[in-house]
């Protein structure tokens, strides 16, 4: 396969060593605006044409697809016009500016039914793939949040050809963040891959000189579950990153439910030691030998995109994936700006914003912290009319039950479901063993592991989805003896 470079910048550097000692693909085309770079680039790397518009490069009918590495505020007329001409594409990130944007290029591609990859470098980045797959596999259980640490410095690192800044600087001024849009689209990828989906930012984006967007801090929640990441940018002004690349590195830590993951470098080599190290079963353990190059990152987002043509590999990121990401970012200069939580589903879509009152308003009254005064007191939430549901509830749950979230649990758990004066009014023991449940009705185990007291009419409540077990908990309406810490199993048993 035919391969064409649209753009010969710094970054073109390290896409070109896809290309090295593999048979799937040639770059036989380069194309740069710059006549100078573009005869250097193609003598450096053998490529058989030169071009300094992409449009003739697009008019070449021996080139097969074409990776778009020229600035990303014109990358939709690029992607737009590759798409007409039949190539298939290869679209370094961020893939633009705006969703209408991406649309419109998702469109294009669509019509003309040519491949698309947007190319995120992170994804394919050794040590962050083989977290991936350790996350899958379940080595820290479900995961539970993140933390991103981005540090960069004035210092360190290659040579940055002063048009590379000026292209970069030029875009910052229409308000894309050079750390928290353009570099940024690293850390949000990355956030999307290892824990899934983002539902609402939190972002503080301050600036020491007025144009560099740190120090920042953002935070999110993952969509459809409790699921929380933190990512810091910062800039050390005077100290020196060891990197061969841009002066700037990362560390990651994911916890879950079993384990925690640390991934100890990103563009730099600040950190030494391992560059993956696992937690679990009370003990560490490191991997030495995962590879922590971080050009080593385009060097497998070049070639999954050589599999992505030949039909053994689905696009990392596809054009929704990067659409998707793409939203987050522009979610987070969104917060930013309007100084306040954004949903992601209100980016570029002002009536969405008046269809999350009623959202934000029921999140705060779950919410577990703030004194809980009643702000109409005459209105008070009375559950006593659920109680003659409590009994087809509860006997129901054997249905509900999912043994394979506990299949190593045995507990005997006691629960007392009371009348509104406090009198007990039914009884039932669970027996759980190995991923089995039995109920015994009108029974209270004096042996059970938890005995838990509370009114009929609040269980009922609770099991109808009508109230928190949580906050019953916290304001005290519901009462126990034993092992509080059986009741975690039985919200992973009843999902409640």
């Amino acid at each position: 396969m035919k391969i064409g470079f649209i753009g010969c910048g710094r970054i073109a550097d390290l896409h070109a060593r896809a290309y090295r000692d593999q048979s799937k693909a040639c770059l036989y085309a380069v194309c740069d605006s710059d006549s100078e770079k573009l005869r250097a680039r193609q003598r450096d790397w053998n490529a058989e044409k030169g071009y300094e518009d992409y449009r003739d490069l697009l008019a070449d009918p021996e080139i097969t697809a074409v990776e778009i590495l020229c600035p990303y505020d014109i990358h939709e007329e690029v992607v737009i016009a590759a798409a007409r001409a039949g190539k298939h594409i290869a679209c370094q990130k961020p893939m633009t500016t705006s969703l209408h944007s991406a649309r419109r290029m998702a469109e294009a591609v669509q019509k003309a039914g040519v491949h698309f990859q947007l190319t995120e470098i992170y994804v394919h980045y050794p040590p962050i793939a083989f977290a991936k797959k350790l996350i899958d596999d379940g080595a820290i259980g479900e995961p539970v949040g993140m933390r991103i640490d981005f540090v960069s410095s004035p210092l360190g690192g290659w040579f940055v050809p002063p048009s590379t800044y000026e292209q970069q600087t030029r875009i910052a001024g229409k308000g894309f963040g050079l750390s928290t849009f353009d570099h940024g689209h690293h850390e949000w990828a990355t956030a999307w891959y290892l824990l899934g989906a983002a539902e609402r930012v939190s972002a503080w984006i301050d600036s020491n000189d007025g144009m560099l967007d740190v120090p920042a801090t953002i935070m999110w929640k993952c969509k459809g579950n409790k699921r929380y990441g933190i990512c810091e940018f910062l800039f050390a002004s005077s100290m020196p990153v060891p990197t061969k690349y841009y002066s700037n590195d990362e560390l990651y830590r994911i916890v879950g439910t079993k384990g925690i993951l640390h991934i100890n470098r990103g563009t730099g080599d600040m950190m030494e030691g391992p560059s993956v190290s696992l937690f679990k079963d009370g003990a560490w353990t490191h991997y030495h030998d995962i590879p922590t190059d971080w050009g080593l990152g385009f060097v497998n987002a070049g070639r999954h995109f050589f599999d992505v043509l030949s039909g053994d590999a689905p696009p990392l990121l596809s054009l929704e994936q990067g659409a998707e990401v793409l939203r987050f970012g522009l979610a987070i200069m969104e917060s930013a700006r309007k100084r306040r939580e954004v949903y992601l589903d209100e980016v570029e879509r002002p009536a969405a914003l008046l269809s999350n009152i009623s959202r934000r308003m029921r999140e705060r009254s779950e919410s577990v912290v703030a004194p809980r005064t009643a702000r109409f007191p005459w209105f008070h939430r009375d559950v006593s009319r659920f109680a003659p549901e409590a009994e087809r509830l509860t006997e129901n749950l054997a249905s509900q039950f999912d043994g394979a979230a506990v299949p190593e649990w045995n507990a005997v758990i006691a629960l007392e479901l009371l009348d509104s004066k406090g009198h007990a009014s039914q009884t039932y023991t669970f027996h759980f063993k190995q991923g089995t449940l039995n109920i015994e009705k009108g029974v209270l185990a004096q042996d059970a592991l938890l005995t838990v007291h509370l009114e009929a009419g609040l269980w009922a409540a609770i099991l109808m989805k009508k109230r928190r077990i949580e906050l019953a908990v916290i304001q005290g309406k519901i009462k126990f003896e034993g092992r509080g810490e059986e009741a975690l199993y039985l919200k992973k048993a009843f999902h409640f």
